[in-house]
């Protein structure tokens, strides 16, 4: 199989679901599994997009803060966060629901 490069997976995204991507892969909470789940990219593929998308410097210092993060990897969770997302958004979107 070859090998896929972030000008291939991006050719399969929009604008909006890149900006989405990088704003998930972002978040410290939000697992690389939730993008998956939501846009089917890998987290090799996140961070191939990341390093696309993002000044290298940014970059550099997401990758430092995330290497590592068991928030960013379901498997290394507490089990008490098993949500994708928190529990003041509304089920049908993803907006914060007004007190």
């Amino acid at each position: 199989m070859a090998r896929k490069r972030a000008k291939d997976i991006l050719e399969n995204l929009n604008d909006r679901q890149i900006d989405r991507i990088i704003e998930m892969g972002w978040e410290d909470r939000t697992p690389f599994d939730a993008i998956e789940a939501q846009f089917g990219v890998t987290e090799k593929e996140v961070i191939m997009i990341m390093r696309s998308e993002m000044k290298e410097s940014s970059f550099r210092m997401w990758r430092e803060r995330v290497q590592g993060r068991a928030t960013k990897h379901r498997a290394q969770r507490d089990p008490e966060m098993s949500r994708f997302k928190c529990s003041m958004q509304r089920s049908t979107g993803n907006k914060i629901a007004k007190r």
